[in-house]
C-alpha cells in the first residue's frame, strides 16, 4: 500500500509529490490533515502522478491544497513533478494532465524547469464570478489598502492588486484570506499584492487559495506578469521576485506564458495515501 513520495519546494513552496501509477488507493482526506498537520510533511500543495487519461498526455497529475480543496494548476508544483519525473529517469521533456489542461514542460541542462503554462483565459464569462464584470483590469474590490484588481485565469482564478508602496508593508495575512472568500467569487480566489520595480521587474507576495500566504506560487507569477502587462506597466520578459526566490516569466508574443525556475528536493521515502504515515528512504532520491 505504500507509494513513493518526496517532500519537495519550488522557491519555498511546499510540495508532496506523491507516485500513483502503481497504487489502488487515492490519497485520502485524513491522509491530506496527517501531512498537513505534521511539520516534517507540511505543505501548500500535493500533486499526486497517475497514469493518464488522455492520448496526448505523459502523465495525468490531480492537486491537491493542504485545505483538502482540489486545485486546477500550481506552478511551483508542477516544475517540483517535472523535476521528479526526471530524476527518475522518465526523461526531460513532458506533457502533464492538469484539471487546467495539458501542460508541457523541461528540465533544462542548468538544472532549471522551464513550463509552459500556455493561454491565460481573459474571458469574464468563463470566469466564476457572482456578478457581471465589464473590465477585468479595473475590478472594483475592496479590502483595506486594497481597491482596485485585474482578474487573469491561468487555469485557477487571481485577482492582482498593484500598490506603489512596498509590498510587505501590506498586511496580506489579514486581507487576503478576506478577499478570497469575498462574494464576488464563487470558488474563491488567488490574492496577490504586486508592486512594478521596473520594466522587467516585479515584486509579489501572494495569499493562495486553499492554503494561506505563501512564500512563492508559479501560477500567481504568470497571472501578475499578464496582468502588468495588460497595464502597460513592464516587457514581456521580466523577474518575479517573490519571498522565498526568482522566478523568470516570459510572456511570448503568441500569448504563452514561461515560467522558468529552481526546485529543490528535501526528501523522499514511502508513504501510505491512506493514513499518510511515512517513511523517509533516502535511496528514493538518487
Amino acid at each position: 500500500m505504500k507509494i513513493p513520495f518526496s517532500k519537495m519546494n519550488g522557491l519555498g513552496n511546499r510540495i508532496i509529490v506523491a507516485d500513483l501509477r502503481k497504487s489502488t488507493h487515492n490519497i485520502t482526506p485524513q491522509a491530506i490533515l496527517t501531512l498537513s498537520s505534521n511539520p516534517q510533511t507540511a505543505f501548500d500543495q500535493i500533486m499526486a502522478i497517475h497514469l493518464p487519461i488522455q492520448e496526448k498526455g505523459d502523465f495525468h497529475i490531480e492537486i491537491w491544497n493542504s485545505d483538502g480543496s482540489k486545485a486546477k494548476t500550481c506552478g511551483n508544483g508542477i516544475r517540483c513533478v517535472i523535476e521528479w519525473l526526471a530524476n527518475n529517469h522518465l526523461g526531460n521533456c513532458f506533457r502533464l494532465e492538469t484539471p487546467a489542461g495539458l501542460i508541457e514542460g523541461e528540465r533544462q541542462t542548468n538544472g532549471l524547469i522551464s513550463v509552459d503554462m500556455g493561454l491565460p483565459n481573459l474571458k469574464v464569462e468563463d470566469m466564476p464570478l457572482s456578478r457581471k464584470i465589464i473590465d477585468i483590469d479595473n475590478v472594483d474590490i475592496t479590502a483595506g489598502p486594497l481597491k482596485e484588481a485585474s482578474l487573469v485565469s491561468v487555469g485557477n482564478l487571481h485577482a492582482i492588486f498593484f500598490v506603489e508602496n512596498n509590498i510587505q508593508q501590506i498586511p496580506l495575512e489579514k486581507y487576503g484570506k478576506q478577499l478570497e472568500y469575498d462574494s464576488l467569487f464563487l470558488d474563491r480566489c488567488n490574492i496577490s499584492v504586486v508592486h512594478v520595480m521596473s520594466k522587467k521587474s516585479l515584486a509579489i507576495r501572494t495569499w493562495e487559495r486553499g492554503a494561506g500566504l505563501t512564500q512563492a506560487c508559479g501560477s500567481a507569477a504568470c497571472a501578475s506578469t499578464v496582468a502588468a502587462y495588460r497595464r502597460g506597466l513592464i516587457e514581456r520578459s521580466v523577474d518575479a521576485n517573490l519571498p522565498g526566490g526568482v522566478l523568470s516569466i516570459f510572456y511570448r508574443d503568441d500569448g504563452h506564458i514561461i515560467m522558468t525556475g529552481p526546485t529543490e528536493h528535501e526528501f523522499s521515502g514511502f508513504l501510505n495515501p491512506l493514513t499518510g504515515t511515512y517513511k523517509k528512504d533516502p535511496l528514493q532520491w538518487q
